[in-house]
């Protein structure tokens, strides 16, 4: 079934479907590029000696030419707890092991599965956790080996003196030398007693690790009140300080008030509009350019005016629409914004961001290229306009290619609008195939290969 033939609802699902694809494939390339960064950090302090988190920092802000607050950012932070309904994974699954017990066939199986799931996305939590400790991670290995668990690995992360860093190395080694001499020897009294240094190895580290006091891994009552008040206006989007100050629970109540909740919304980058505050979700930020595709997919526009202007849009509504059109002027750093206004049903005000300028339209259409889904075509005309007004104006085929960018614009953005008049904007459907071959952009890059623009 072709795109036109669906209902409009049908075509907002399958917009939906194909931004969320999208998504899924800018986090992927997220993930991908903190692997690498993680792998660069995890080389660099490999090669050196067990450093202090201050030494790291300089090191760090040396070797990438940046700041020592950028140096701290980049050296990342320890992952939050996993959690899944309020239960930490091993109490999980200690109770769905429980109740397996009363399961048969196959929904025995089924549980079971779901159990070894839990576990292996666990493991792979454990293991960013190791990652994120830069001074520990090059033993990564040595390290699995010992009774670690998710309170030990924040221990670590924790420890910010070269001494007891030093020791903690020095114990994991201890206990790795002693497997490697081990390995493949029968067993007998050397065998017994590199036993004994291994197990002596590993009540070192433990005596160690429980040096670091449970009060400094324990979050502070600022923290928690942090905490709340992010998910108080995530789940609540135009609450105000107070409405978070009456859902607190009582201990938290006592320790802050509406006026201190509303000095730390700034730090916890939350939007204020008006006393009301909005959070959108730092994946926007990450990725901001296929989060902007998928809104210009959905609640955007890319278009031309008759002067063969560019512009591209974003638009929302209401009080919401407000505050998010100015956090995402903050994000992509450019653009008009064009808020309040009035709707020609004069129902709720519209917000809008806009884009003019021929480099604007460019940088934006450029990135977001990749991303989109039922625009791309609009975004590749206006690329291939703004390169020819840039330096082909000359050209004896300009004009003519303006007239079939245009022509070809109306098409991409009326081509689902059933009984739309083609032959007031003078456009033969059947010359539409004819256009599109036309593009000229292979022209100007063997124009550019052979020596510059004419």
């Amino acid at each position: 079934m072709a795109l036109e033939d669906l209902t409009p609802d049908e075509k907002r699902k399958v917009a939906d479907e194909m931004n969320e694809l999208a998504q899924l494939e800018e986090n992927a390339r997220q993930q991908q590029e903190n692997v690498e960064d993680q792998m660069k950090l995890a080389s660099l302090f490999g090669t050196t000696y067990v450093m202090s988190e201050y030494e790291q920092i300089e090191l760090v802000s040396k070797t990438y030419n940046i700041n020592a607050s950028e140096a701290k950012k980049a050296l990342g932070s320890f992952p939050k707890e996993y959690m899944v309904d309020e239960q930490t994974i091993p109490d999980l699954v200690r109770k769905m092991r429980m109740a397996r017990r009363k399961l048969k066939g196959e929904q025995k199986i089924k549980m079971s599965k779901s159990i070894d799931s839990i576990i292996d996305a666990y493991s792979d939590h454990l293991n960013k956790c190791i990652d994120s400790i830069h001074w520990v991670s090059p033993y990564k290995l040595a390290l699995k080996k010992m009774n670690y668990n998710e309170k030990t690995l924040l221990k670590l992360s924790k420890m910010k003196d070269t001494e007891i860093r030093r020791d903690i190395i020095n114990s994991i080694c201890k206990y790795w030398e002693a497997e490697l001499e081990q390995d493949g020897m029968a067993y007998g009294t050397e065998f017994s007693n590199l036993q004994k240094q291994m197990n002596n190895a590993k009540r070192e580290f433990k005596e160690i690790v429980k040096s670091v006091s449970d009060q400094s891994i324990v979050k502070t009552k600022r923290e928690k009140v942090e905490d709340f008040v992010l998910k108080a206006v995530c789940e609540n989007n135009g609450i105000n300080a107070r409405g978070i100050h009456d859902r607190m629970p009582r201990e938290l109540m006592n320790y802050a008030t509406p006026n201190t909740i509303s000095k730390m919304i700034k730090k916890l980058d939350i939007v204020s509009l008006n006393g009301n505050y909005y959070k959108f979700s730092s994946e926007i930020k990450k990725n901001i350019w296929a989060y902007t595709a998928a809104f210009i997919d959905s609640d955007g526009y890319i278009t031309l005016d008759r002067k063969m202007n560019p512009r591209v849009g974003l638009v929302a509504t209401g009080e919401r629409g407000k505050a998010f059109m100015k956090e995402m002027h903050k994000s992509i750093g450019f653009g008009r914004m064009h808020l309040d206004q009035k709707s020609p049903q004069d129902t709720r005000l519209i917000n809008r961001l806009n884009f003019y300028s021929q480099d604007d339209v460019a940088e934006l259409m450029t990135k977001c290229l990749p991303h989109f889904r039922l625009k791309k075509g609009n975004a590749k005309l206006l690329l291939e306009l703004i390169r020819m007004k840039k330096s082909y104006k000359k050209q004896d085929w300009y004009r003519q290619r303006c007239d079939e960018i245009f022509k070809l614009m109306k098409w991409e953005n009326h081509k689902d609008h059933v009984g739309f008049d083609w032959a007031k904007e003078n456009i033969d459907l059947e010359n539409i195939s004819k256009y599109q071959d036309n593009c000229k952009m292979s022209l100007m890059d063997s124009m550019e290969q052979i020596g510059g623009t004419l």
